[in-house]
């Protein structure tokens, strides 16, 4: 399984709103895609303007082939887009080890 892990800051005063639209985009767009395996959101303490957010793929083709080149991604950019500060920071992972 893969870890996206994305970085994402967005407009000040918009939290309540851009919480609605994340959890609104993942769960009704996000979630239809192929190879897509569940999600975690944080939301930062000292900086709420900060979040982090977790995407769980069988593969990396299936998000940045599957779900990144199709017609839903545009949906799901249109949905969270407009809160967006600056470009989000986007990178995948391998899992290491994890404890018990």
């Amino acid at each position: 399984m893969i870890l996206e892990h994305v970085d994402i800051r967005i407009h000040s005063g918009q939290q309540a709103a851009f919480d609605e639209a994340i959890l609104r985009g993942v769960n009704t767009v996000i979630a239809q895609a192929k190879g897509f395996r569940g999600f975690k959101i944080n939301k930062c303490i000292e900086s709420p303007e900060r979040y982090i957010l977790m995407l769980f793929w069988d593969s990396v083709d299936d998000h940045m082939v599957g779900f990144r080149q199709s017609p839903a991604f545009a949906e799901w950019r249109a949905i969270v887009g407009p809160f967006f500060a600056s470009p989000p920071v986007m990178e995948h992972f391998n899992l290491l080890a994890k404890s018990t």
